[in-house]
Protein backbone atom coordinates (compact mmCIF):
# COMPACT_ATOMS: atom_id res chain seq x y z
CA UNK A 1 0.00 0.00 0.00
CA UNK A 2 2.67 2.46 0.87
CA UNK A 3 4.49 1.69 -2.59
CA UNK A 4 1.71 2.72 -4.33
CA UNK A 5 0.49 5.70 -1.77
CA UNK A 6 3.97 7.47 -1.81
CA UNK A 7 4.13 8.30 -5.75
CA UNK A 8 0.61 9.63 -5.52
CA UNK A 9 1.46 11.72 -2.58
CA UNK A 10 4.74 12.97 -3.74
CA UNK A 11 3.32 13.53 -7.46
CA UNK A 12 0.18 14.73 -6.39
CA UNK A 13 1.56 17.14 -4.03
CA UNK A 14 3.47 18.16 -6.23
CA UNK A 15 1.05 19.13 -9.20
CA UNK A 16 -1.37 20.93 -6.63
CA UNK A 17 1.22 22.78 -5.08
CA UNK A 18 2.44 23.94 -8.43
CA UNK A 19 -1.01 24.96 -9.50
CA UNK A 20 -1.83 26.82 -6.47
CA UNK A 21 1.56 28.93 -6.41
CA UNK A 22 1.11 29.79 -10.01
CA UNK A 23 -2.51 30.79 -9.42
CA UNK A 24 -1.55 32.87 -6.10
CA UNK A 25 1.66 34.59 -7.95
CA UNK A 26 -1.02 35.23 -11.39
CA UNK A 27 -3.38 36.93 -8.50
CA UNK A 28 -0.58 39.05 -7.13
CA UNK A 29 0.50 40.40 -10.53
CA UNK A 30 -3.41 40.70 -11.90
CA UNK A 31 -3.67 43.26 -8.81
CA UNK A 32 0.05 44.95 -8.78
CA UNK A 33 -1.06 45.61 -12.85
CA UNK A 34 -4.36 47.38 -11.71
CA UNK A 35 -3.37 49.40 -8.99
CA UNK A 36 -0.02 50.18 -11.43
CA UNK A 37 -1.48 52.11 -14.38
CA UNK A 38 1.40 53.94 -15.50
CA UNK A 39 3.74 50.81 -15.92
CA UNK A 40 3.21 47.46 -17.86
CA UNK A 41 5.65 45.79 -16.36
CA UNK A 42 3.10 43.74 -14.14
CA UNK A 43 1.12 42.53 -16.95
CA UNK A 44 3.87 41.48 -18.97
CA UNK A 45 5.19 39.65 -16.02
CA UNK A 46 1.87 37.57 -16.19
CA UNK A 47 3.55 35.91 -19.85
CA UNK A 48 5.60 34.48 -17.61
CA UNK A 49 3.01 32.18 -15.49
CA UNK A 50 3.23 29.01 -17.89
CA UNK A 51 7.44 29.05 -17.56
CA UNK A 52 7.26 29.44 -13.79
CA UNK A 53 4.80 26.97 -13.45
CA UNK A 54 7.19 24.59 -15.45
CA UNK A 55 9.87 25.40 -13.30
CA UNK A 56 8.11 25.00 -10.01
CA UNK A 57 7.00 21.46 -11.04
CA UNK A 58 10.12 20.15 -12.78
CA UNK A 59 12.12 21.50 -9.59
CA UNK A 60 9.64 19.63 -7.29
CA UNK A 61 9.75 16.40 -9.10
CA UNK A 62 13.33 16.34 -9.78
CA UNK A 63 13.56 16.75 -5.98
CA UNK A 64 11.00 14.87 -4.73
CA UNK A 65 11.89 11.82 -7.22
CA UNK A 66 13.88 9.61 -4.90
CA UNK A 67 11.42 9.73 -1.86
CA UNK A 68 8.97 8.94 -4.41
CA UNK A 69 10.16 5.56 -5.42
CA UNK A 70 8.70 5.20 -8.80
CA UNK A 71 10.56 3.69 -11.87
CA UNK A 72 13.55 3.21 -10.02
CA UNK A 73 15.13 1.13 -12.55
CA UNK A 74 14.72 4.28 -14.65
CA UNK A 75 16.31 6.24 -12.38
CA UNK A 76 18.99 8.12 -14.26
CA UNK A 77 17.35 8.38 -16.80
CA UNK A 78 14.21 10.22 -15.36
CA UNK A 79 16.76 12.39 -13.21
CA UNK A 80 18.66 13.76 -16.14
CA UNK A 81 15.28 14.22 -18.54
CA UNK A 82 13.56 16.45 -15.45
CA UNK A 83 16.70 18.11 -15.43
CA UNK A 84 16.74 19.11 -18.69
CA UNK A 85 12.99 20.54 -18.40
CA UNK A 86 13.95 22.27 -15.62
CA UNK A 87 17.10 23.74 -17.25
CA UNK A 88 15.08 24.43 -20.20
CA UNK A 89 12.07 26.14 -18.95
CA UNK A 90 14.25 28.03 -16.65
CA UNK A 91 15.87 29.39 -19.75
CA UNK A 92 12.31 30.42 -21.00
CA UNK A 93 11.38 32.12 -18.11
CA UNK A 94 14.55 34.46 -17.80
CA UNK A 95 13.77 35.16 -21.49
CA UNK A 96 9.98 36.36 -21.10
CA UNK A 97 11.28 38.38 -17.17
CA UNK A 98 14.03 39.87 -19.59
CA UNK A 99 11.66 41.01 -22.31
CA UNK A 100 9.21 42.56 -19.60
CA UNK A 101 12.08 44.49 -18.26
CA UNK A 102 13.05 45.88 -21.99
CA UNK A 103 9.46 46.65 -22.92
CA UNK A 104 8.81 48.53 -19.81
CA UNK A 105 11.90 50.51 -20.34
CA UNK A 106 11.17 51.31 -24.08
CA UNK A 107 7.34 52.25 -22.84
CA UNK A 108 8.14 54.52 -20.29
CA UNK A 109 10.94 56.01 -22.45
CA UNK A 110 8.57 56.67 -25.06
CA UNK A 111 5.91 57.99 -22.76
CA UNK A 112 8.82 60.59 -21.39
CA UNK A 113 9.59 61.91 -24.73
CA UNK A 114 7.85 63.10 -27.86
CA UNK A 115 10.78 63.12 -30.14
CA UNK A 116 9.83 60.48 -32.98
CA UNK A 117 13.33 60.22 -33.91
CA UNK A 118 14.45 59.39 -29.87
CA UNK A 119 11.57 57.04 -29.80
CA UNK A 120 12.44 54.88 -32.54
CA UNK A 121 16.34 54.86 -32.20
CA UNK A 122 15.73 53.26 -28.68
CA UNK A 123 13.11 51.07 -29.89
CA UNK A 124 15.46 49.42 -32.14
CA UNK A 125 18.35 49.45 -29.64
CA UNK A 126 16.17 47.76 -26.88
CA UNK A 127 15.23 45.29 -29.71
CA UNK A 128 18.15 44.35 -30.69
CA UNK A 129 18.76 44.22 -26.53
CA UNK A 130 16.35 41.73 -25.86
CA UNK A 131 17.44 39.61 -28.80
CA UNK A 132 21.23 39.44 -27.89
CA UNK A 133 19.73 38.29 -23.96
CA UNK A 134 17.38 35.92 -25.95
CA UNK A 135 20.65 34.33 -27.47
CA UNK A 136 22.72 34.46 -24.59
CA UNK A 137 20.34 32.73 -22.12
CA UNK A 138 19.92 29.79 -25.11
CA UNK A 139 23.54 29.26 -25.77
CA UNK A 140 23.98 29.17 -21.48
CA UNK A 141 20.99 26.63 -21.57
CA UNK A 142 22.32 24.53 -24.16
CA UNK A 143 25.55 24.53 -22.79
CA UNK A 144 24.10 23.50 -18.99
CA UNK A 145 21.94 20.76 -20.67
CA UNK A 146 25.18 19.02 -22.38
CA UNK A 147 27.22 19.03 -19.36
CA UNK A 148 24.29 16.91 -17.83
CA UNK A 149 25.59 14.14 -19.41
CA UNK A 150 29.20 12.78 -18.10
CA UNK A 151 30.30 12.03 -21.66
CA UNK A 152 30.17 15.45 -22.14
CA UNK A 153 32.22 16.42 -19.35
CA UNK A 154 34.76 13.95 -20.13
CA UNK A 155 35.46 15.43 -23.70
CA UNK A 156 35.98 18.88 -22.21
CA UNK A 157 39.20 18.73 -21.98
CA UNK A 158 39.88 17.87 -24.87
CA UNK A 159 37.86 20.38 -26.54
CA UNK A 160 39.67 23.09 -24.41
CA UNK A 161 43.10 21.93 -26.18
CA UNK A 162 41.81 22.16 -29.70
CA UNK A 163 39.62 25.28 -28.84
CA UNK A 164 42.53 27.72 -30.71
CA UNK A 165 42.64 25.38 -34.28
CA UNK A 166 38.54 25.46 -34.06
CA UNK A 167 38.27 28.94 -33.10
CA UNK A 168 39.98 29.70 -36.01
CA UNK A 169 38.29 27.61 -38.51
CA UNK A 170 35.47 29.17 -36.92
CA UNK A 171 35.86 32.33 -37.73
CA UNK A 172 37.28 32.10 -41.23
CA UNK A 173 33.95 30.21 -42.01
CA UNK A 174 31.21 32.29 -40.62
CA UNK A 175 33.25 35.81 -41.45
CA UNK A 176 30.28 36.93 -43.04
CA UNK A 177 28.12 35.98 -40.27
CA UNK A 178 30.30 37.66 -37.51
CA UNK A 179 30.56 40.77 -39.78
CA UNK A 180 26.22 40.94 -39.99
CA UNK A 181 25.93 40.48 -35.71
CA UNK A 182 29.29 43.23 -35.34
CA UNK A 183 26.92 45.56 -38.12
CA UNK A 184 23.49 44.96 -36.16
CA UNK A 185 25.24 46.04 -33.02
CA UNK A 186 26.75 49.34 -34.88
CA UNK A 187 23.40 49.79 -36.29
CA UNK A 188 21.42 49.61 -32.96
CA UNK A 189 24.24 51.97 -30.85
CA UNK A 190 25.42 53.57 -33.26
CA UNK A 191 22.03 55.81 -34.95
CA UNK A 192 22.69 54.77 -38.20
CA UNK A 193 18.93 53.71 -39.08
CA UNK A 194 16.00 52.75 -36.78
CA UNK A 195 12.85 51.18 -36.67
CA UNK A 196 10.02 52.79 -38.99
CA UNK A 197 13.21 55.13 -40.31
CA UNK A 198 11.86 55.61 -44.02
CA UNK A 199 14.92 55.12 -46.68
CA UNK A 200 15.79 54.64 -49.83
CA UNK A 201 18.11 51.85 -50.80
CA UNK A 202 18.51 49.93 -54.54
CA UNK A 203 16.61 52.64 -56.01
CA UNK A 204 13.51 51.65 -53.97
CA UNK A 205 11.90 53.58 -50.87
CA UNK A 206 10.34 51.97 -47.94
CA UNK A 207 10.40 51.92 -44.15
CA UNK A 208 12.24 50.29 -41.88
CA UNK A 209 10.41 47.07 -40.92
CA UNK A 210 12.45 44.72 -38.74
CA UNK A 211 15.74 44.96 -37.33
CA UNK A 212 17.49 41.92 -36.07
CA UNK A 213 21.29 40.86 -35.46
CA UNK A 214 21.83 39.51 -39.04
CA UNK A 215 19.20 41.19 -41.40
CA UNK A 216 16.68 43.99 -42.20
CA UNK A 217 13.99 44.42 -43.59
CA UNK A 218 12.02 47.43 -45.56
CA UNK A 219 8.49 47.18 -46.17
CA UNK A 220 7.76 49.26 -49.94
CA UNK A 221 5.27 51.27 -50.44
CA UNK A 222 3.54 48.46 -52.26
CA UNK A 223 3.75 46.00 -49.50
CA UNK A 224 6.68 44.26 -50.36
CA UNK A 225 9.49 43.10 -48.49
CA UNK A 226 13.26 43.83 -48.77
CA UNK A 227 15.44 41.62 -46.98
CA UNK A 228 19.11 42.17 -46.61
CA UNK A 229 22.18 41.98 -44.57
CA UNK A 230 22.86 44.46 -42.24
CA UNK A 231 26.11 44.80 -43.57
CA UNK A 232 24.54 46.59 -46.61
CA UNK A 233 24.16 49.31 -44.06
CA UNK A 234 27.69 49.96 -42.99
CA UNK A 235 29.36 49.35 -46.48
CA UNK A 236 26.93 50.92 -48.77
CA UNK A 237 25.31 54.37 -48.83
CA UNK A 238 21.74 55.03 -48.65
CA UNK A 239 19.49 57.79 -48.28
CA UNK A 240 17.74 57.92 -44.73
CA UNK A 241 14.46 60.56 -45.12
CA UNK A 242 14.03 60.36 -41.49
CA UNK A 243 17.32 61.09 -39.91
CA UNK A 244 16.80 64.41 -38.54
CA UNK A 245 13.75 66.17 -38.99
CA UNK A 246 11.63 64.12 -40.75
CA UNK A 247 9.78 67.57 -42.83
CA UNK A 248 10.60 67.40 -46.51
CA UNK A 249 10.55 69.51 -49.41
CA UNK A 250 9.20 67.92 -52.92
CA UNK A 251 8.95 69.30 -56.07
CA UNK A 252 6.39 68.63 -59.26
CA UNK A 253 7.83 69.61 -62.84
CA UNK A 254 5.07 70.39 -65.41
CA UNK A 255 6.33 70.94 -69.22
CA UNK A 256 4.23 72.96 -71.32
CA UNK A 257 3.79 75.69 -74.25
CA UNK A 258 5.49 78.93 -74.16
CA UNK A 259 2.06 81.08 -73.77
CA UNK A 260 1.19 79.27 -71.00
CA UNK A 261 0.44 82.39 -67.80
CA UNK A 262 2.97 81.43 -65.43
CA UNK A 263 1.60 84.14 -62.56
CA UNK A 264 -1.80 82.09 -62.76
CA UNK A 265 0.18 78.65 -62.21
CA UNK A 266 1.60 79.84 -59.20
CA UNK A 267 -1.53 81.57 -57.77
CA UNK A 268 -3.46 78.33 -58.75
CA UNK A 269 -0.74 76.65 -56.81
CA UNK A 270 -1.41 78.48 -54.03
CA UNK A 271 -5.25 77.97 -53.81
CA UNK A 272 -3.83 74.18 -54.23
CA UNK A 273 -1.96 73.74 -51.18
CA UNK A 274 -4.05 75.67 -49.31
CA UNK A 275 -6.59 73.26 -49.47
CA UNK A 276 -4.24 69.94 -49.09
CA UNK A 277 -4.32 68.68 -45.61
CA UNK A 278 -1.28 67.24 -46.05
CA UNK A 279 0.53 70.36 -46.50
CA UNK A 280 2.17 71.43 -43.61
CA UNK A 281 2.30 75.35 -44.09
CA UNK A 282 5.83 75.83 -44.28
CA UNK A 283 6.55 77.23 -48.09
CA UNK A 284 5.63 76.56 -51.86
CA UNK A 285 7.11 78.27 -54.91
CA UNK A 286 6.94 77.98 -58.50
CA UNK A 287 9.00 78.84 -61.06
CA UNK A 288 10.59 78.43 -64.83
CA UNK A 289 13.78 76.29 -64.78
CA UNK A 290 14.35 75.58 -67.93
CA UNK A 291 13.18 76.06 -71.81
CA UNK A 292 13.27 73.50 -75.09
CA UNK A 293 12.65 74.54 -78.67
CA UNK A 294 9.08 73.54 -78.31
CA UNK A 295 7.87 73.77 -74.33
CA UNK A 296 9.27 75.08 -70.71
CA UNK A 297 9.73 73.36 -67.97
CA UNK A 298 7.57 74.95 -64.77
CA UNK A 299 8.86 73.37 -61.18
CA UNK A 300 6.45 73.66 -58.09
CA UNK A 301 8.11 73.26 -54.83
CA UNK A 302 5.50 72.32 -51.85
CA UNK A 303 7.05 71.28 -47.89
CA UNK A 304 5.12 68.63 -45.84
CA UNK A 305 6.30 67.00 -42.40
CA UNK A 306 6.98 63.48 -42.96
CA UNK A 307 7.91 61.68 -46.41
CA UNK A 308 4.19 60.16 -46.20
CA UNK A 309 2.52 63.55 -46.77
CA UNK A 310 4.83 65.08 -49.23
CA UNK A 311 4.25 62.47 -51.33
CA UNK A 312 0.45 63.33 -50.85
CA UNK A 313 1.06 67.12 -51.40
CA UNK A 314 2.83 66.25 -55.10
CA UNK A 315 0.65 63.66 -56.38
CA UNK A 316 -2.00 66.27 -55.27
CA UNK A 317 -0.23 69.46 -57.31
CA UNK A 318 0.12 67.37 -60.12
CA UNK A 319 -3.11 65.74 -60.45
CA UNK A 320 -5.20 69.41 -59.74
CA UNK A 321 -3.14 71.54 -61.87
CA UNK A 322 -3.12 69.47 -65.05
CA UNK A 323 -6.54 69.46 -64.85
CA UNK A 324 -7.11 73.24 -64.40
CA UNK A 325 -4.66 73.59 -67.21
CA UNK A 326 -6.91 71.38 -69.58
CA UNK A 327 -10.01 73.03 -68.53
CA UNK A 328 -8.87 76.69 -68.51
CA UNK A 329 -5.91 76.66 -70.35
CA UNK A 330 -5.71 73.90 -73.38
CA UNK A 331 -3.64 76.01 -75.57
CA UNK A 332 -0.93 75.34 -72.50
CA UNK A 333 -0.65 71.86 -73.14
CA UNK A 334 2.94 70.67 -74.67
CA UNK A 335 1.51 70.42 -78.75
CA UNK A 336 3.34 69.57 -82.14
CA UNK A 337 3.46 72.71 -84.10
CA UNK A 338 2.91 71.37 -87.99
CA UNK A 339 1.77 75.11 -89.46
CA UNK A 340 3.66 76.58 -92.26
CA UNK A 341 7.16 78.44 -90.21
CA UNK A 342 6.90 82.44 -90.52
CA UNK A 343 8.74 83.99 -93.43
CA UNK A 344 11.41 86.18 -92.40
CA UNK A 345 11.19 89.41 -94.36
CA UNK A 346 12.49 89.86 -97.61
CA UNK A 347 11.70 86.46 -98.29
CA UNK A 348 8.74 84.20 -100.39
CA UNK A 349 7.55 81.04 -99.69
CA UNK A 350 7.15 78.98 -102.52
CA UNK A 351 5.14 75.54 -103.40
CA UNK A 352 7.88 73.59 -102.09
CA UNK A 353 8.43 75.20 -98.86
CA UNK A 354 11.41 76.80 -99.97
CA UNK A 355 11.59 80.40 -98.79
CA UNK A 356 13.56 82.54 -101.72
CA UNK A 357 14.29 86.20 -101.74
CA UNK A 358 11.60 88.34 -103.40
CA UNK A 359 12.32 89.70 -106.66
CA UNK A 360 13.60 92.77 -106.91
CA UNK A 361 13.93 95.62 -110.13
CA UNK A 362 17.09 97.19 -110.73
CA UNK A 363 17.36 100.49 -109.09
CA UNK A 364 18.43 102.87 -111.99
CA UNK A 365 19.90 106.58 -111.47
CA UNK A 366 20.44 109.48 -113.33
CA UNK A 367 23.12 109.56 -115.47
Amino acid sequence: MENVLRPLIVVGGSLVLTLVVGWAVDQLLRRADGRHHETPLWGLLRRGGVPFQLVLCSALFRGSYDQAKLLEDHRIGIGRALTLVLIGSTAWLVVRIAAAIVETSYWRYAAAHRDPARVRRVRTQVSLIQRVVSAIVGVVAVAAMLLTFPAMRAAGASLLASAGILGIVAGVAAQSTLANLFAGLQIAFGDMVRLGDTVVVDGEWGTVDEITLTFLTVRTWDERRITMPVSYFTAQPFENWSRGSAQMTGTVFFHVDHSTPVEEMRKKLQDIVRECPAWDGRDYGLAVTDTTPTTIQVRALVTAKDADDIWTVRVTVREQMVRWLTEQHPYALPRVNTADAVVPPGRTASRDGVAHRAFEPPRTGRG
